[in-house]
């Protein structure tokens, strides 16, 4: 009888030994994930709390097992906060493993080549899942904050897609791009040509910017960047209507007045001698790269044909013949 019981014995232990096993493995190769959702760990959050946001997801997850394989791979105290997108397949090892590692769902804010400093501003704002710490800082105090050491930091920002997890900040996203505007400049600056009218790479970030909002063509960049380039040696105003305009500010409507021509800002290029003092926006590295390697013909003067190009001309009397077949001639 007593042999009995002990053979009944073993075979429950052997069962739910066996039992045990078969629920492991299906805890460490079942698909946990059935439908693509997103899970948010908040900074704090427990390991149980996480547990509870997973079953509330319907994620097919023992909480014995969840925890038994957290501590198996060491992980049980260190799964970061952030925004998780899972996706159908996913086991609960590998759900620990995206959890541990921060792979958190990343969003991306672009700020296009020729953008301002008030448009990256104005976007940054826009964007749902920025926080947003700047609230009215001037220039001076937004340059501080980023650590410029310019007052301005207009043309600071490289142009580019940025990726960020949700709830960063905007002073973080602007760092980052300040950061790549540095080290993309002081690359080029490396590599500059000889004898160029710059004396820092501060100047020629400047001149970037005009000829950033001088023309959207590749190729034109370098033969912009030639005429500026020679009308700064020469001693020639750069009367470009870009500056004009950023300097007109709000007062800005669409169009520039022969007014406006005359009207001296510190930015009005028709006005004052050499470069305006700051950027007049944010210049990507082909324009960049174009004033530290500008085009070494005679040209002068250049105007819009109205297709997206330019006419360049080396006198005077070239340009104001090519001003009256595009420009006064048009319809």
């Amino acid at each position: 009888m007593r042999r009995n019981i002990m053979a009944g014995i073993l075979v429950i232990l052997l069962a739910l030994l066996i039992g045990l096993g078969v629920s492991y493995n299906n805890a460490l190769n079942k698909p946990a994930v059935q439908n693509k959702l997103v899970v948010e760990i908040e900074k704090g959050d427990s390991f149980s709390k996480i547990i509870q946001k997973l079953l509330a997801q319907n994620i097919a997850i023992e909480p014995f097992w969840f925890k038994a394989i957290a501590f198996q791979k060491g992980v049980t105290n260190n799964l970061k906060a952030g925004e998780y997108e899972l996706t159908p397949g996913l086991t609960i090892p590998q759900i620990l493993t995206i959890f541990a590692e921060g792979r958190a769902k990343k969003y991306t804010i672009t700020f296009p080549e020729g953008w301002s400093l008030k448009e990256i501003l104005l976007e940054i704002a826009k964007h749902p899942n920025i926080n947003k710490t700047l609230q009215k800082e001037t220039v001076a105090e937004l340059s501080s904050l980023l650590r410029i050491s310019v007052s301005n930091p207009e043309g600071w920002v490289f142009p580019d897609t940025y990726h960020f997890e949700k709830n960063a900040t905007d002073v973080s996203i602007l760092k980052t791009a300040y950061a790549e505007m540095q080290s993309v400049l002081d690359q080029e600056w490396q590599s500059k040509e000889a004898n160029l009218p710059y004396k820092s790479p501060y100047e020629a970030l400047i001149m970037a910017s005009i000829v950033e909002k001088e023309t959207g063509a590749k190729h034109e960049r370098p033969m912009i960047a030639g005429v500026f380039t020679s009308r700064l040696e020469k001693g020639m105003l750069l009367q470009t209507d870009p500056t004009v305009i950023y300097g007109m500010g709000d007062k800005y409507k669409g169009n520039i007045r022969v007014k406006d021509l005359s009207t001296a800002t510190p930015y009005n290029t028709y006005v004052i001698q050499g470069l305006p003092p700051t950027p007049i926006a944010m210049p990507g590295r082909d324009a960049i790269h174009a004033v530290l390697h500008p085009d070494k013909g005679n040209n002068l003067y250049f105007v819009a044909k109205g297709d997206g190009s330019h006419q360049f001309s080396p006198t005077l009397a070239e340009h104001n013949k090519a001003v009256n077949n595009f420009q006064k001639h048009r319809k």
